[in-house]
Formats: structure tokens, C-alpha cells, sequence
């Protein structure tokens, strides 16, 4: 069996999404921000922007990592963000114009299965509890599109709930709700190295981390360079 096949659907439409998104987003990070910040940072780290590197961050949400990044690349660097919700775009974008860090940032409504950039545009690309809400098929549908828009050798972090390793009562529970209340729970966990692996990315580095119990995986991957694997544990 592919363990592609033991992966939850995802039930819910992009519309239902982009609503709950929009109604949740004054809420977001109270509700759950707080809780990935750990994650979010150690990803940001692996990623390793650098000065004058062009990024786009898919699923952007209300902007922690976009500000981050915008940093990180400095005044000859460029950052765009995509988003299917209009709630979190406002949000963030209020944040970008307050850290005064509008030049550096572009920010777009849309769908990463359908990347509204051209070809061979981005150094890097970064994704944080944003690959999981996809649904299983369209996965590698945005795996592709990623690979489309990077540069030759180009970088792709991924922090994401991983079905990595023995499954707990804690991931079951998870897995669930989100199949009796896809509307709330609208994310599971998923094979995040294998599916980089499966786009044809060249893992660099994996970091396996815990989540109140639910497995995190932080993939960092390259494309188009010769495969070089490092994979480290922390408890």
C-alpha cells in the first residue's frame, strides 16, 4: 500500500476554507499562533534566508514568517506571499506597513495549486501548517507547482504534522475529529519527507519534533542539485 493512501481527506471546499480562514483570522493567533511560533521559528532557521534572496511564502496567514523573511533578505531581497484568505492578507499586510517593510513585500490572494508566478522565479520557498490542508491528490499538484517556480538549486522549507513513526492515541484523536469535523479540524497529519521526495526535491535536512504529542516534521529540500540527506532528532 502507498502510505499516500493512509492519508485523511480533506473534505472541505476551497470556498468553505477561504471563509473560515477570513471569519478566523482577528483570532488566529490567539486561537493557534502561539502554539506553531516554535515551529514556524525553527523552520525559518533551516530555510536560512539570505540578503538579497527572492522568497515566496505560501500560506502566509497573518504574517509572523513574512515579517521574518522580509527581514532576512534586506533592502536588495524580495518577499512574496500567497493566501486564499482576504482576513489574513489584511492582517498581515497592516503588519508589513507597520515594520515599514511594504517595499520588500507583495502580497496576493490565491491558490498554490495554480502559483500566479512565472517560471524559475524564487531562491526559496516556504510553507508552515500550510501543506497539510491540502488534499491528498493535490498535494503533489503543489509540490510541482513549487518546483516550477524555484530556481535551479533553489531551497523549499516545509514544517508540517507528520504520520511519520508509530501512531498514538493523541494522532488518532486528531485524525478523528478532523474526519467528523472537517469544517474545524480542516488539517492532518501527512508524509512530508516522502512527498518532497516523491516531487522529485533532493532532501537536505529533516527535524522531527513534537507537537503536544503530534509529530512535526521540518523538511528542508533542494532542486536540481545532487541528493545530500542529514536527518536529526530532537525530543
Amino acid at each position: 500500500m502507498n502510505h499516500h493512501d493512509t492519508i485523511s481527506r480533506v473534505t472541505r471546499s476551497k470556498e468553505e476554507a477561504k471563509a473560515s480562514y477570513d471569519s478566523l483570522s482577528r483570532w488566529y493567533d490567539v486561537l493557534t499562533g502561539w502554539g506553531e511560533r516554535k515551529f514556524r521559528k525553527i523552520g525559518l532557521q533551516k530555510l536560512a534566508a539570505r540578503e538579497g534572496e527572492k522568497i515566496l511564502e505560501i500560506g502566509f496567514g497573518t504574517g509572523y514568517c513574512i515579517l521574518a523573511l522580509a527581514r532576512a533578505v534586506g533592502n536588495s531581497g524580495k518577499i512574496c506571499g500567497l493566501d486564499i484568505s482576504e482576513g489574513m492578507r489584511n492582517i498581515a499586510q497592516s503588519r508589513i506597513e507597520r515594520a515599514d517593510l511594504a517595499k520588500r513585500v507583495e502580497l496576493k490572494m490565491g491558490d498554490a495549486a495554480r502559483l500566479p508566478f512565472e517560471a524559475d522565479s524564487f531562491d526559496a520557498v516556504f510553507m508552515s501548517f500550510t501543506l497539510e490542508l491540502f488534499d491528498t491528490p493535490e498535494i503533489p499538484i503543489v509540490l510541482q507547482q513549487c518546483q516550477k517556480v524555484l530556481k535551479s538549486g533553489g531551497r523549499i522549507g516545509v514544517v508540517a504534522m507528520s504520520k511519520e513513526g508509530k501512531s498514538n492515541s493523541l494522532v488518532r484523536l486528531y485524525e478523528w475529529s478532523h474526519a467528523r469535523f472537517p469544517h474545524y479540524v480542516d488539517c492532518r497529519p501527512i508524509y512530508v519527507r516522502q512527498a518532497l521526495d516523491d516531487a522529485g526535491f533532493h532532501i537536505l535536512d529533516t527535524t522531527k519534533l513534537s507537537y503536544w504529542g503530534i509529530p512535526v516534521e521540518v523538511v528542508v529540500a533542494r532542486k536540481g542539485l545532487q541528493r545530500i540527506s542529514r536527518n536529526l532528532d530532537i525530543v
